[in-house]
């Protein structure tokens, strides 16, 4: 795990209890652990893309993930600032704040979920609620085995689990993905078998997946305007779940999340198959 720690270089004491998180991932996983951050990148971006764990009423915009506000995060005098490496290029101007601690997880150095108990544990030391952590990592592995249980009876087809990017491009996810994580504790088949990227997905064009017999499952939200579309594109009416009438939209999910992502996306994908199946 990459770890930087820079000395804030200001002269104003620091709020010892507040931290920003810039990234999502590291702020659904500070709300899990009952240690929410102060200040949250784009706000109500994160309620669309993330959903849950949902953010305290109280939490601090701070702008942009990739330009957050400087002077309100100044304002808001935080003890610490959390970014991922994806932001790191921001650690100049933010460490003249406060420290800067980066989180490094999605690397592809080693299995995915065990960087994920990783960045729990990490969290949890950070905060104080190393128990809460312990917590977090046994819930969320109990439950996915509860679920993988209950999922042992019901259609076994092959998933294909994409985000729309418009009408004609989608990210399909694969291995070092997060769905895909998430799919091998429960035993679900993944249909793409195609190279990813770091992140666990690939970026194709929906002719793609044409010749893929799965069920396709659609992670929301849907670019403005999407929803329309597809309805009179003769490309996503071809697709095989498409024309079977049997595919399977998902509330979102942040699909670069950590384990509170990871349990949302198995709590909807369970519910979704078992609805299904009783269909």
């Amino acid at each position: 795990m990459l770890w930087i720690t820079l000395l804030p270089t200001s002269g104003v004491l620091a709020n010892d209890d507040a931290i920003a998180a810039i990234d999502w991932t590291l702020a659904e996983t500070l709300v899990a652990l009952d240690a929410p951050p102060a200040g949250v990148a784009q706000v109500d971006a994160y309620h669309a893309w993330v959903g849950e764990p949902e953010l305290p009423d109280d939490v601090v915009d701070l702008g942009l993930r990739t330009q957050p506000n400087l002077e309100r995060l100044s304002e808001l005098d935080p003890s610490r600032i959390l970014i991922s490496p994806m932001f790191a290029g921001l650690t100049p101007k933010l460490s003249r704040i406060a420290e800067v601690e980066t989180l490094d997880f999605y690397n592809g150095e080693r299995e995915l979920w065990d960087q994920l108990v990783a960045l729990t544990h990490r969290l949890g030391d950070m905060v104080d609620q190393e128990a809460e952590a312990d917590a977090l990592i046994e819930r969320t592995e109990t439950r996915l085995e509860r679920q993988r249980q209950t999922l042992s009876s019901t259609d076994d087809r092959p998933l294909l689990m994409i985000q729309l990017m418009d009408e004609r491009h989608a990210r399909v996810f694969g291995d070092h993905s997060l769905l895909q994580a998430v799919t091998d504790r429960l035993e679900l088949e993944n249909a793409w078998q195609g190279t990813t990227n770091a992140w666990g997905f690939s970026l194709v064009g929906l002719e793609d997946l044409m010749g893929i017999e799965a069920r396709l499952v659609v992670i929301k939200p849907l670019p403005v305007g999407v929803k329309a579309r597809l309805a009179d594109s003769g490309l996503w009416q071809q697709l095989p779940s498409v024309k079977r009438d049997d595919v399977i939209w998902l509330d979102p999910v942040w699909t670069f999340g950590a384990l509170p992502s990871a349990q949302r996306f198995a709590d909807l994908l369970t519910e979704a198959l078992e609805d299904a199946d009783r269909a």
